[in-house]
């Protein structure tokens, strides 16, 4: 089976990967307990912490972003958290809270639309919690919510620990880990990054990281004190995914080359403005409202009687690769990942192709 040519697959995730960075991974092995690891993690360190917008350590692990999720709830929640839920993967993050033993207080609102400030300062106020879960960029909807706002309300509250899912947003969209305050923030390599699924990648605040200090049953895999141990010696805290490092270091590389991430910003914000002025022009609406829109995702309403399953087959057909919409919204929306290495042009062509498909 013949793969499509580069720069057509516009899945909201896993999403393209560079040819020069899938040659990375050929590299050979190496130990992972050896002064080559240790160089390579040493490497990585500055450019991640350019990523992230952050002076704290970035934490690099083999595993989805899920377990990150898991990584937040384990060393950051000590008896209940508020979850605010407005998808498929922010009702993933409440889940794992129950799961990991932690009662979870949840805040819904309806698809495709955001928790705003005042709803989550009234929910805290009624009740008592020790942190708060929440998903920046809501990839089921594409709705990315207000997380600079949202962690000031957070701040009002003492001793609340905000703990955020960014998976489709960092290095697509503005995320300021220092400036907005997040006592934990997570991506994954497989989305705006545009590496190979199985590396996740967080940051945690000094009150997170002393937080988890005091709490029980954090596990091995995802301890956090661990982690911050290790990675601050260079050093993995187990058997890494070496070629995985390796694209990584590529991609981070790359990303300076290009500008650094305010340009990769910049050019996921001409993307999502492009969708928008196509959505305009040919009536197919946008599932979130204006100013509530994923640069990296976006989710549209599809015209009674156009089922997805049509609108996807026929562009994979043409070689083009998009989502159908997740859970609910699955018959009736389609969502673009326009994220990771993609450009205008190249979305300029997909949606000349969905003209004829959804007109």
């Amino acid at each position: 089976m013949t793969a499509p040519a580069f720069g057509r697959f516009f899945l909201p995730g896993p999403t393209d990967v560079h040819p020069d960075v899938l040659a990375a991974m050929q590299r050979a092995m190496i130990g992972h307990r050896s002064s080559a690891m240790e160089r390579l993690l040493e490497g990585l360190e500055q450019p991640l912490a350019r990523l992230f917008r952050t002076s704290r350590t970035v934490l690099v692990g083999t595993t989805s972003a899920t377990g990150f999720m898991e990584m937040a709830v384990r060393n950051g929640v000590r008896q209940r958290a508020l979850s605010l839920v407005n998808g498929s993967f922010s009702e993933r993050f409440a889940k794992l809270v129950g799961a990991c033993g932690k009662e979870c207080i949840r805040l819904d609102v309806p698809l495709g639309c955001a928790v705003e400030p005042d709803m989550l300062r009234d929910a805290l106020r009624r009740t008592p919690v020790d942190a708060v879960t929440l998903v920046h960029s809501e990839t089921s909807t594409g709705v990315l919510q207000d997380v600079a706002a949202l962690a000031a309300v957070v701040r009002e509250f003492d001793d609340v620990l905000l703990l955020v899912d960014a998976v489709t947003s960092l290095a697509g969209s503005p995320v300021e880990t220092d400036q907005w305050g997040l006592d934990f923030v997570l991506t994954g390599s497989q989305k705006a990054l545009a590496l190979p699924p199985g590396l996740a990648l967080g940051v945690a605040s000094e009150r997170m990281l002393e937080r988890a200090k005091t709490l029980p049953n954090r596990g091995l895999y995802f301890d956090l004190v661990s982690f911050v141990q290790a990675t601050t010696k260079h050093q993995p805290t187990n058997t890494p995914a070496i070629s995985l490092l390796y694209a990584l270091e590529t991609q981070l590389a790359r990303i300076e080359r290009a500008g650094g991430v305010e340009a990769r910003w910049r050019r996921h914000d001409a993307m999502r403005s492009r969708v928008e002025a196509w959505s305009e022009q040919r009536g197919v609406p946008y599932v979130p409202r204006e100013g509530r829109r994923s640069w990296t995702v976006s989710c549209l309403k599809l015209p009674d009687g156009t089922g997805s399953k049509t609108v996807v087959g026929a562009l994979k057909e043409a070689g083009w690769t998009i989502g159908a919409g997740y859970g609910s919204l699955k018959d009736t929306t389609i969502r673009i990942g326009h994220m990771g290495d993609h450009t205008v042009g190249a979305l300029e062509e997909l949606l000349a192709l969905l003209d004829g498909l959804v007109a």
